[in-house]
């Protein structure tokens, strides 16, 4: 079964490649994907690797959380589905405006 990881503590200029290729020493990767802001198109730092199965994925831990790649720390886990985190915080300009 395929597990995802999340990895984060990633050089700006790291590509999807370089991750794909950086975590199949680990096992099979069967996706490698780092996350870019919307407005920029610069990558935010972190990203998710999907490895093949528990095996790679535990592997891919042991190997690389906490581990220098680009001259960074990486971050390095399971990744937890959507609905598993708390909702976000309302932010100052989202309230509703007041009339006085």
């Amino acid at each position: 079964m395929e597990k995802r990881l999340y990895v984060g503590g990633l050089p700006y200029k790291t590509t999807d490649d370089e991750l794909k290729e950086e975590f199949s020493k680990a096992g099979e990767v069967v996706s490698a994907s780092i996350m870019m802001d919307k407005f920029t198109g610069r990558s935010r730092g972190f990203g998710f690797v999907e490895m093949a199965d528990e095996n790679g994925a535990a592997k891919a831990i042991e190997m690389f959380n906490g581990k220098d790649f680009g001259g960074r720390n990486l971050v390095v886990n399971e990744a937890k589905p959507m609905g598993d985190r708390p909702p976000q915080r309302k932010r100052f300009n989202d309230s509703p405006r007041r009339s006085y």
